[in-house]
């Protein structure tokens, strides 16, 4: 009996001991998604914050789409707004219209998610409805919003200040730019000074423009084949013009190996509106 009495003891320890492991090993884990499912999607506060997964996604018509009847094309933009009231708390999803301004998209969709599940979910869903099921996606793009790396009150103070006092003051932009950005290795293998000093030009290129062009980025390194996505709104098409002239004269642009390839350019529209536009 008494050697019983020490297996079972001995069990017991192991059994426990295990429990503990386990409840240390999975509590961080539920938690982390307990929080990640009470956060509520606010415009103002996804487009503003670091660690926001952005996708970005360009679409193709096919051809069987203009042989369905109209009314089923004007359909689907109900189907679609559907959708996205759906998943309203899960992610932010914006619609640009393409078509006659690009060849090789009709329209692309911009989702910002703390979850990246969560983006991957709405377009797997979207995908199902009627327009989803009758385009072919020409690219995709995936990055991740971070904290400033090189302008900081730190690092550039100065400069940080100033860009921080330049406001956009401009019209609503009507225009959405989407512009893929890849360095080489040798921008990656400078030291970080030299990186902060090519930053710091860059910068002061771009002062002239914040008030006529917005400007968000979204960090690709390891997500995707490029390194960052750059997607600007505007009212002043030429402005931006000269914003990108004014960046590729500038000795960074030594170390871009992809810039655009493609550029993609799209009118920023409701959602149904971008829908019933393709429908016409």
């Amino acid at each position: 009996m008494r050697r019983l009495s020490i297996r079972n003891l001995h069990v017991s320890l192991v059994a426990g001991t295990i429990a503990v492991i386990m409840t240390f090993q999975t509590t961080p884990v539920v938690a982390q998604h307990l929080t990640m499912d009470a956060i509520t999607i606010e415009r103002s506060t996804i487009l503003t914050q670091p660690g926001v997964f952005g996708v970005v996604t360009m679409f193709k018509l096919r051809p069987e789409w203009n042989k369905m009847s109209a009314t089923e094309r004007m359909g689907s933009a109900a189907e679609v707004a559907k959708l996205i009231e759906k998943h309203k708390d899960n992610v932010l999803v914006d619609l640009y219209l393409t078509r006659g301004l690009k060849t090789n998209s009709d329209f692309f969709i911009r989702i910002n998610a703390y979850d990246l599940a969560k983006a991957q979910t709405f377009m797997r869903e979207f995908r199902s409805t009627t327009i989803g099921k009758n385009t072919d996606v020409s690219d995709t793009l995936v990055g991740v919003t971070k904290p400033l790396n090189y302008i900081t009150k730190e690092k550039s103070p100065n400069l940080n200040a100033s860009l921080s006092a330049a406001t956009y003051d401009g019209d609503a932009p009507r225009y959405a730019i989407v512009i893929p950005v890849k360095k080489s290795a040798a921008w990656w293998t400078l030291p970080f000074e030299q990186r902060l000093k090519e930053m710091e030009t860059h910068a002061v290129s771009t002062l002239p423009y914040m008030t006529n062009v917005k400007r968000k980025l979204y960090h690709s390194t390891g997500l995707d084949d490029i390194d960052f996505i750059t997607y600007f709104e505007t009212n002043d098409l030429l402005a931006f013009h000269n914003l990108m002239t004014s960046l590729a004269s500038i000795p960074e642009n030594n170390y871009h190996v992809r810039w655009g390839d493609p550029t993609t350019l799209g009118s920023i529209l409701s959602p149904e509106k971008v829908i019933k536009a393709l429908s016409e």
